[in-house]
């Protein structure tokens, strides 16, 4: 064989090896179709809901390749199941394209709860959006900030900012519904414990306003009521008027108040 090549000429043998050169860029130019699968497409089949490695198998059978590229906590979806798919459901790619996955984690992660009282509904509700959390049941409360957060609660119970829940936590909301349009007679606060006066006031829809105590108060539940405004009565002796959602502002003292019962009787038969 080197004998044949020796024997030629070096321009006979340029002119062969340029042949051959052209010969093989032919093949491999009229292969390449071949080789990169050139418009061949394959419909994306639609993979959400199955759990991951049901997935990854069935898009592989399909002719594609998968990736997992992102994990989220839904609590719609088992955990290890497939959240989101991209390209999409039904989308025309090429063969051996990369679907990448999103799946659902199998452990909630924890968010810290963030304050909410005194935000608007509108705020309260974008701002736990962002956090991956949602707004629960809305109970409305009848307060002179319309429209605010009251109080924020988490299964049933008053929940601080900063203490960690589970993302995709419920979270409760009070919410104030402003004042009332009807006026009634402030209620009598003196002579009662402090615990008998927030009783009367969650019943008559009114809040505690600024709480005044007296240093010698040890026990504030059972401190006694010395002094309040609005009063129950004016100067002139009429009743002063308060609307449901506002406030009253009480005096402790440890020693209870010494009443005149022959003027405390009359304001019991009005009452009655």
């Amino acid at each position: 064989m080197f004998d044949f090549i020796t024997k030629r000429s070096f321009g006979f043998n340029l002119l062969v090896v340029i042949a051959l050169f052209f010969v093989l860029a032919l093949l491999f130019f009229s292969m390449l179709g071949v080789i990169t699968k050139h418009g061949q497409q394959l419909t994306v089949p639609d993979v959400r809901g199955k759990n991951v490695t049901e997935a990854i198998d069935l898009l592989e059978k399909a002719g594609f390749e998968a990736d997992v590229r992102d994990s989220i906590y839904v609590d719609s979806i088992p955990p290890l199941a497939v959240y989101a798919q991209t390209p999409e459901t039904g989308a025309q790619v090429k063969v051996g394209r990369t679907i990448y996955l999103t799946v659902r984690k199998t452990v909630a992660p924890m968010i810290k709860m963030p304050d909410l009282e005194g935000f608007t509904f509108r705020s309260a509700e974008m701002m736990l959006k962002s956090l991956r959390l949602n707004v629960g049941d809305t109970i409305y409360k009848p307060d002179f900030a319309a429209n605010t957060i009251l109080q924020q609660l988490y299964n049933g119970k008053r929940i601080k900012p900063g203490t960690e829940i589970p993302e995709g936590s419920y979270i409760t909301l009070v919410i104030s519904s402003g004042t009332g349009s009807v006026e009634n007679p402030v209620p009598n606060f003196i002579g009662l414990t402090y615990a008998e006066a927030r009783e009367m006031l969650s019943a008559s829809n009114l809040n505690p306003g600024t709480i005044i105590i007296d240093p010698s108060v040890k026990d504030t539940a059972n401190a006694y009521i010395i002094k309040q405004v609005p009063t129950r009565k004016n100067e002139i002796g009429d009743f002063n008027m308060v609307r449901a959602g506002e406030s009253i502002d009480l005096w402790l003292s440890a020693t209870k108040p010494v009443t005149d019962s022959t003027q405390v009787a009359p304001e019991q038969q009005e009452n009655e």
